[in-house]
């Protein structure tokens, strides 16, 4: 039996009740001591002269009588007037059945929405070579104090004195051909870090043999500063941004992002911050090395790049 949290009676609170009315107390005092109505100590009296001890058991809440299931031929009828962009209202004039019965067939169908007649294409896009297109994004992370309440349990009037210790912001760089990917902690998101990140990703990648030819950024400030300006023509870099409110443009960078957070960022309990910055190289390396690939297959992402065994041995050292 499986009574809920909030039930005043169970079945042998009901035996309980049926045998003191029985024995001759009014419906009315046995409901107030029971703590329910007297309707439903009538209700248990009444089931248990008509069933006996059986008739106190829970019962099912299946309707006793279904609905007739709407005919296929009625079915078929409303998915072929729907895929002629025919409204609700109107194939339930046609068809001779009452909307709610249409916007039920349709939604099992799949064909509530005039949009699923034309489904967009998915349009995935990767690029042939390593080095064609890298991907930038910024994720802001709270700093680390200690342990949590989390982890630790939230206790009944302690401060939290962790309150306002700040951000750290993890910048983060991804191949868009081979997804090998390469990540940073930084102070901030200005101008500065933003350029100087960049610099240590294309130093990163030409380590492995990778030539950059453009870099893709959202439009945060400062990737639209100056200064990341001319920092990309030093580097010989041409700069494309995402379509504003559009992170799907983006999509590589955002779905690194989330994999990294977790398995790195809340993979575990960290004591600081940076004991959670010393384990990113770590991750980074498993990542880019070890760790297999949906849509790489099995295979690491540093295994696309095309490296003979000895450059990969001398990468991998």
């Amino acid at each position: 039996m499986n009574i809920h949290k909030n039930a005043r009676l169970t079945r042998y609170g009901r035996e309980r009740i049926v045998s003191q009315v029985e024995g001759g107390q009014t419906p009315q005092a046995v409901a107030e001591a029971a703590g329910v109505c007297p309707r439903t100590v009538r209700k248990w009296v009444d089931r248990y002269r008509r069933e006996g001890l059986s008739g106190l058991e829970d019962r099912s809440s299946r309707p006793h009588r279904l609905r007739r299931p709407t005919p296929e031929a009625i079915v078929g009828t409303i998915e072929r007037l729907r895929r002629q962009r025919w409204t609700g209202k109107q194939i339930a004039a046609e068809v001779g059945v009452s909307p709610a019965t249409v916007s039920r067939v349709l939604r099992r169908l799949g064909l509530n929405k005039l949009s699923a007649l034309d489904p967009e294409p998915v349009r995935r896009y990767e690029r042939e070579h390593p080095g064609e297109l890298i991907h930038l994004d910024i994720k802001k992370l709270g700093r680390i104090g200690s342990v949590g309440h989390r982890i630790t349990g939230r206790q009944t009037g302690v401060v939290n004195r962790h309150l306002g210790i700040g951000w750290e912001f993890v910048h983060v760089c991804i191949d868009d051909a081979s997804r090998v990917a390469f990540v940073q902690v930084m102070p901030d998101e200005r101008k500065e870090s933003a350029v100087a990140f960049l610099e240590a990703a294309v130093a990163y990648y030409a380590k492995l043999g990778i030539c950059i030819e453009r870099v893709m950024t959202d439009n945060g400030s400062c990737y639209r500063s100056k200064a990341f300006r001319t920092a990309c023509k030093r580097l010989g870099l041409r700069q494309v941004f995402t379509r504003p409110y559009t992170p799907k443009t983006n999509g590589k960078a955002e779905r690194f992002i989330q994999t990294s957070l977790r398995e790195w960022a809340y993979a575990r309990a960290y004591n600081n911050s940076q004991e959670r910055t010393e384990e990113l190289p770590h991750w980074l390396h498993r990542y880019n090395w070890h760790r297999p690939h949906g849509s790489l297959g099995s295979k690491p992402p540093i295994s696309r790049l095309g490296l003979d065994r000895d450059n990969l041995l001398r990468f991998h050292s």
